[in-house]
């Protein structure tokens, strides 16, 4: 068995260890990060939710169309999972696939939408099937925040060239230049220097638009005196990668610097204790009580961080709700900010795995405030 295909036999333990220990005859699957985890088959699954799986604990299926059928089919182990594209409904090949296996508890995704679970019920009740559907409760998202040795490979290998593309662009950034020239700069160094795709829209914003943390990229020039703060990130074979980083037009002030060095205070002091066990809101609470102490605690306007893996936000969550354990293989964001309304925004934001000693980030990118123009 090839290396690749050992990882995805693990994956599909690990969910019928799940299936037993909760009393599940069968899963179905419609959820494409899901899918994407559970097959291997990168660069497949789109936004489209035109696929359904089923797995019990002898065998696994995928059905499809002809859009995606070539793809998958070259890029699955046909030892481990039986794909068609039978030309029916959805609702109609799970029903058809559940009645046939014999199944009579099939959990389902939190996010399966409540128009293809109607529909379901109704084919599964034309063909006389009596089926409880309980809900999963995210159990495949706690499932995929432990990261396998293939997953960590990709993510660093995502973030590698999001790395490139900061270093690129603090030879580019200039005065004149606006935020949407420089965002196209920057994704387009991304995307020819080993992206596949972009992780997320990124996020470009100077001097006062710093300050709204979600800021769109806009025509506004860049200005000698702005902090320019820019969120982006690589995907590499649908895995993502997340960094920020702020830099300043020129010298910074005394307030700019001290705001930032409060940022990067805290940033860092998080990495630091950061022990598997711990849980993601007492690490917030962590660089908030920093932040507090230095003076920008009401700027702080966010949580700290959010797991990265196939969705650019996924769990475990490092913010005021994190409940879960950030435990060992957890690929999660260290991202504390200050935004000044009417003057500013800084963020300083690395992705790591948190690993058997603490927190060990991807992000090679120095954290100093850099300055350039001047």
């Amino acid at each position: 068995m090839r290396k690749a295909d050992t990882y995805i036999a693990a994956r599909l333990a690990a969910v019928r260890e799940l299936m037993t220990k909760r009393g599940y005859d069968a899963i179905l699957v419609r959820n494409v990060s899901d899918l994407r985890w559970l097959t291997g088959a990168a660069r497949v699954f789109d936004s489209e939710q035109a696929h359904d799986a089923l797995i019990t604990q002898s065998d696994a299926w995928v059905h499809t169309d002809g859009r995606y059928f070539g793809a998958l089919t070259a890029r699955t182990d046909d030892r481990v999972w039986q794909l068609d594209q039978d030309d029916v409904t959805h609702a109609t090949w799970a029903a058809c696939r559940i009645a046939a296996c014999g199944a009579r508890v099939v959990a389902i995704e939190d996010s399966l939408s409540l128009g293809f679970y109607e529909e379901l019920q109704w084919e599964l009740q034309k063909a006389s099937v009596a089926c409880l559907m309980p809900r999963l409760h995210g159990d495949f998202s706690k499932l995929r925040m432990h990261k396998d040795e293939a997953e960590l490979d990709l993510l660093r290998r995502a973030q590698k060239v999001t790395d490139a593309a900061f270093a690129h662009m603090c030879d580019v950034i200039r005065p004149g230049l606006s935020e949407l020239q420089i965002r196209a700069e920057l994704e387009s160094f991304m995307l020819s220097h080993g992206a596949d795709a972009l992780a997320f829209d990124s996020i470009v914003a100077s001097g006062p638009n710093g300050a709204n943390p979600h800021a769109r990229p806009s025509a506004r020039a860049v200005e000698r005196g702005d902090l320019l703060v820019m969120d982006f990130g690589a995907s590499l074979m649908d895995y993502q990668s997340d960094m920020t980083r702020t830099i300043c037009i020129g010298k910074p002030t005394e307030r700019q610097q001290s705001a930032y060095d409060a940022v990067r205070h805290a940033h860092e002091e998080c990495a630091r204790v950061a022990r598997p066990g711990m849980l993601g809101r007492e690490l917030h609470e962590l660089a908030a009580r920093i932040l507090e102490e230095e003076g920008y605690g009401s700027y702080f306007t966010h949580g700290l961080g959010h797991g990265v893996g196939i969705d650019i936000h996924e769990l475990p969550v490092a913010g005021k709700r994190g409940e879960l354990p950030l435990d060992e293989g957890a690929v999660f964001t260290i991202e504390p900010g200050v935004y000044l309304p009417g003057e500013f925004g800084i963020r300083l934001e690395d992705c790591g795995v948190m690993g058997p000693e603490g927190y060990l980030p991807f992000t090679e990118s120095p954290h100093a405030l850099i300055s350039v123009c001047e």
